[in-house]
């Protein structure tokens, strides 16, 4: 009898584990966090690529059909979405991840949101009532962000929620290790004047202390004209930068035309997990991103 127990018990533990969440993530970087702490409990779609702006999605039958099959929409909020995530959930009928439910999360909610507007002017172009939603360009983030989501997919998944649990304090400690090393090699950046193709770097700004001078949108969300080029042009004659970023789903042109004229660096950052060859997981994205501003000062 116990031989029989013993080689039950062999056969459970090397069964294929099966996902117990089915996961809708609105960006990469998202679902790379929900990999790192679900491991093989998840299933695992998200709904835009690295290399698309996440405001400008089309709610696509196809999206509407993998939300309806979802036990958990995480997504970054602060109307970063607003365009097109509101459809897909309505249009899912699936009333367990709809705004306000176990199954809705969003990451914006658990950081300090950076240039909140005093007043709210949609004529100032692509601007956001709760703050800037481009918050995965601080490495920091993602510790509360983390915490908040394992416990919710604990709260999803209770029979599993040691393994979360686990998951997360493994985590922690990689990641806080990482960010230190980061940080150590980000030093020299500290100070360096920039200018930005969009107003999406914030986050990275102030935690490498790097010193916004100029951006190339005259509003949010809106292609520079040569006329306003021009002017951000004359401008760095006054207040030299060092180099000019841009995210990788963003049009070259506007940074390369200010680049070449001014002559400093147009560094395309990953933005997000895909975003570059080298940019596979969160640690890729960060170590690419780090490598690459350092390759701006050269």
């Amino acid at each position: 009898m116990h031989k029989i127990l013993f080689a039950l018990s062999l056969l459970i533990l090397s069964s294929p584990a099966h996902a117990t969440l089915n996961v809708f993530a609105c960006e990469p970087e998202w679902a790379a966090l929900t990999q790192e702490l679900a491991g093989d409990k998840a299933n695992l779609y998200s709904a835009t690529a690295a290399l698309q702006d996440p405001h400008r999605i089309e709610a696509r039958p196809s999206l509407i059909a993998k939300a309806r099959r979802a036990n958990l929409v995480v997504c970054t909020g602060a109307e970063l979405e607003v365009a097109w995530l509101p459809v897909v959930l309505r249009e899912s009928g699936n009333n367990a991840v709809q705004v306000g439910s176990t199954g809705y999360f969003e990451a914006a909610q658990f950081v300090q949101m950076l240039e909140v507007p005093a007043r709210l002017d949609r004529g100032e172009g692509d601007v956001h009532a709760q703050g800037n939603p481009h918050i995965q360009t601080d490495a920091r983030n993602f510790l509360p962000i983390a915490a908040a989501l394992s416990q919710r997919m604990a709260q999803l998944d209770p029979n599993n929620a040691t393994y979360y649990q686990q998951r997360l304090t493994a985590f922690n400690q990689q990641w806080r290790a990482a960010i230190a090393q980061w940080e150590e090699q980000a030093a020299p950046l500290k100070g360096i004047p920039i200018v930005v193709q969009h107003k999406g770097f914030p986050y990275l700004n102030a935690w490498l202390g790097l010193k916004q001078v100029a951006t190339l949108e005259p509003k949010p969300g809106m292609e520079p004209s040569a006329v306003h080029l021009s002017q951000v042009l004359n401008t760095l004659q006054k207040q030299p930068a060092r180099m000019v970023l841009r995210a990788a789903y963003q049009n070259a042109r506007p940074s390369e035309w200010l680049a070449e004229r001014a002559h400093i660096a147009a560094v395309e950052l990953p933005y997000s997990v895909g975003g570059s060859d080298k940019a596979k997981d969160l640690y890729g994205l960060f170590d690419d991103t780090i490598a690459r501003l350092l390759g701006g000062l050269k």
